[in-house]
Formats: structure tokens, sequence, C-alpha cells
């Protein structure tokens, strides 16, 4: 099973898709519910996050620069209510002509261990806005998965990017191979964790005769996978067998 190479295309596609979901859940929910999934987050703040990084990044990708730009904005003062909705769709909007007429290769910077390109900008903004589209629907009791294609490039971003970039929650150094599998993707990964460090093997370079002596094994769906590694739900709900520790490690945030 080798994995997915997301492309400009296939990222803005799910952005047209999980950007009009995102919007019906916060239409549906009360601007001051709860969101189940982010501990003291309103519905409000989840608004202001996801349309605030999207005018954040529409700035950076435009520069034509790699040097690190000022982080995001505050939320004081934007709006609220019916309005908050109004104006996020307008960042949503904006963002989405700005990366959809941006060639990928074109520079832009990034705080990962990656290439800074435009490209890197294409898949991040899909992901974020998948993950807060779960998240918004978390408020109204009504959440669908994350696609399995875009869910298991999702798991591979977070194991080429977040990881190798110390976005790992547990400081705990853990020693060994972790395998991770979608069944509903055709995809699997294998990740070498060496004390504080870890490294995603090519799966590619793995032949079937060669044994990788994974110390734990995890089954589950791409959406599973990648919600349960970004702590939205527990480990229970996929199937995990040998040295859990390792999975634990696995998490980010």
């Amino acid at each position: 099973m080798s994995r997915l190479h997301g492309t400009k295309d296939f990222w803005i596609g799910a952005l047209r898709v999980e950007g009009p979901a995102f919007r019906t859940a916060i239409a549906e929910a009360d601007p001051t519910a709860a969101v189940p999934s982010c501990p003291d987050w309103t519905v409000t703040d989840l608004v202001h996050h996801l349309g605030s990084f999207y005018g954040w990044v529409a700035g950076l990708v435009t520069s034509g620069s790699t040097e690190q730009p000022a982080p995001p904005a505050t939320s004081e003062g934007l709006p609220t209510g019916t309005a908050a909705i109004d104006w996020w769709q307008r960042e949503f909007d904006r963002l989405i002509g700005v990366l959809d007429g941006l060639d990928a290769e074109s520079p832009a910077w990034n705080w990962a261990p990656q290439p800074k390109r435009v490209g890197f900008w294409h898949r991040r903004v899909a992901h974020e806005t998948a993950l807060r589209r779960w998240d918004a629907q978390t408020a109204i009791v009504s959440v669908e998965p994350i696609e399995a294609k875009l869910a298991a490039d999702g798991v591979t971003e977070l194991l080429d990017t977040w990881l190798p970039a110390g976005q790992r929650l547990s400081t705990e150094p853990r020693h060994g191979v972790a395998q991770l599998v979608a069944v509903d993707a055709d995809q699997e990964w294998f990740l070498r964790l060496r004390g504080e460090g870890v490294a995603l093997l090519d799966t590619d370079t793995i032949l079937d005769s060669d044994d990788p002596h994974a110390r734990l094994h995890a089954t589950g769906t791409a959406s599973d996978l990648l919600l349960a590694l970004w702590g939205r739900i527990g480990f229970d709900v996929i199937d995990v067998t040998g040295d859990t520790t390792l999975l634990t490690a696995l998490r980010t945030g």
C-alpha cells in the first residue's frame, strides 16, 4: 500500500466541500454554544479562529516572501452572531480564490521542515478546514467523518510535517516502530520512534519479505486514525495491539 500524494486540485476540491459544510454547521449552532472537541471555545471562537487563519494565510502566500510573517491578529473587534458567519464567508471566498490562482511551487513561508512553497498552504488550509468542520459539528451533535482520501493525507501531514516540527503532545521518549493502517483508504504508515525523534519510513522501499518489527499496530478508518491522533476521539475507536505508548507518543495538538 502506497501513500496518496496530494495535489493542488485535490486540496482545493476538498476546500470546496469542507468550507460549505463548516458554514452549515455554524449557521445551525448557537453562537455561544460550547464546542465539545475544543475545550473553552464557543462556536463564535471557532468561527473567529478559522476566518482569521484564512486572512493570515492569504497575506503570507501573496507576499512572495519566505520570511516568517507576523502572527495572526487577535479576535478583538471581530463581528459576532450572524455577522460573524458572513465575515467568515468573505474570508473563505477570498482565500480559496487566492489559493486557486497561485502556483503550488511559488515561494511562501511555512513553519515546518518542508519546502517553502505555496503548496504547503493548499494542503494545510484544506486539513484545517476539515478538522474545524468536524469540531463545529460536535456543537450540533451531528458529526460526519472526514472523507477517506483527505483523512489519509491528513494522517500523512501529521506524520511528515507536524511531528518532525516538534509538535508532539507527549514529551516522554519512546523507542520502536509503529504501524498505522487505514482500512478504507488502502494506506499504511510505518514510523520509527527514537526517543524524542520520529521518522516516517518509506513503505515503497519495504519489500514484502522485509519485517520492520513493529511494536504497535493500529488499524481503523482514515478519519478515525486522524481524529484520534489529533486527540478529538479516543484510541478505543480503532483496533490497537502492542505497545500503546507508541501511539500516544504520535499525538499532536
